[in-house]
């Protein structure tokens, strides 16, 4: 749907779009959007659907109100949610992209959508080439004449690698590509890729937009009107709808994106600073630490860093196993996001179907471990870490 009123602040516009309480006559004024759960709604004319619902695939006045949230959030003109981010990112290809139409990906993807591109959509006749996407020359040199679509992560998971967002829209616009970019790790509160020249914002919303891991979900956010189209249709056609009760959660979620964004950072900073000092630690990545390869480029194009951060223990992938099993606050688990802290060997878990030698020269190492860092007492976190580094 599209979004009129855009002039709010974030934390403003996170709360009341989309739940603006309704006064008509015979409406209950209600401050939170109701869960519509009906699939099927009835008219008086043959002719003209009431209020333009017809169908809860098609439409879903709960969805719809997480879906005008997100474009705001998001400062997009159009917002479509799904069952998942990677129903989210499937919709998108089949939209846009025809069997023999080629993708210049990030080498440094999340698993899933690797997985997607490699086993799912080659076989419907799509090539992906794979660069690393923090050399916006080498996105440049992968271009090819069948060439419709960039796609890239930033922070990359779990490198924690940054692309000039607006550097490469440049030559993506040079070349009449699309460009989709993966905001998943900072969320709209820390980054807004469409301002920055991103023709598409795709999330998995089950992560920081949601916030308590217990909604699963995806998003697309656009400006163009011609993208919109397609991608509305397949979201209708192919089905991979957000229910209605899920969009309740999400957007339940939502109203606390703000503040829980800033505990998020706030104590992912304090423990990467802390990791960086331990005898026990060979490498911390994360773009709030300056040294980060990319920490300017990080202050440059985003507001903060996110609550995400990667680290290498000293010795084997034993050692490290024995590490994230003496953990006792730190759930051991994958995902990402949630007021939970989480940790995972990607080598072992998200990043288990990329295979070795593919890890390998990308430096996914098997003694790397991810952290997304939870809301809890940053003291406390620390506290374990340092039982489970020292035993």
């Amino acid at each position: 749907m599209s979004v009129k009123n855009n002039k709010h602040g974030f934390a403003t516009k996170a709360i009341h779009v989309g739940e603006e309480p309704d006064f008509r006559e015979g409406a209950t004024g209600d401050v939170v959007v109701p869960i519509h759960l009906s699939t099927t709604f009835a008219r008086k004319k043959v002719t003209e659907p009431t209020a333009g619902y017809e169908y809860t695939r098609s439409s879903n006045p709960t969805r719809k109100a997480l879906e005008s949230k997100l474009a705001a959030l998001e400062n997009a003109t159009f917002g479509l949610a799904f069952s998942s981010g990677l129903a989210a990112e499937s919709t998108i290809l089949l939209s846009l992209l025809n069997p023999g139409d080629h993708i210049v990906a990030f080498d440094d993807l999340y698993g899933g959508t690797k997985r997607l591109f490699n086993q799912v959509f080659s076989k419907l006749g799509f090539e992906v080439t794979y660069v690393d996407a923090t050399n916006t020359s080498l996105v440049k040199k992968a271009i090819q004449p069948n060439t419709k679509l960039v796609w890239i992560e930033t922070p990359s998971n779990p490198l924690l690698k940054l692309s000039d967002i607006n550097a490469i829209s440049a030559i993506t616009r040079m070349n009449n590509l699309i460009l989709v970019v993966d905001n998943t790790f900072l969320s709209p509160y820390f980054q807004k890729p469409l301002a920055l020249g991103a023709d598409i914002v795709v999330h998995s919303s089950t992560k920081y937009i949601g916030g308590h891991s217990d909604v699963l979900g995806g998003a697309v956010l656009l400006n163009n009107a011609a993208y919109y189209e397609r991608i509305h249709y397949h979201q209708n056609a192919v089905g991979a709808v957000l229910a209605p009760f899920d969009s309740y959660l999400t957007l339940r979620g939502i109203k606390t994106l703000a503040i829980r964004l800033e505990k998020h950072q706030e104590n992912a900073l304090q423990i990467a600073h802390y990791l960086e000092k331990h005898p026990k630690v060979s490498r911390v990545i994360y773009p709030g630490l300056e040294s980060h390869p990319q920490h300017a480029l990080a202050k440059k194009q985003t507001t903060g860093f996110g609550g995400v951060l990667s680290f290498e223990i000293k010795g084997t992938i034993t050692d490290a196993e024995n590490f994230l099993e003496k953990l006792t606050i730190f759930a051991l688990a994958e995902s990402l996001g949630g007021v939970e802290s989480l940790i995972e060997l990607p080598s072992l878990m998200t990043h288990s179907s990329v295979a070795k030698e593919v890890r390998e020269q990308i430096g996914i190492t098997d003694t790397l471990v991810r952290i997304s860092v939870g809301i809890e007492d940053v003291a406390d976190l620390t506290e374990d870490l340092e039982q489970a580094l020292n035993s």
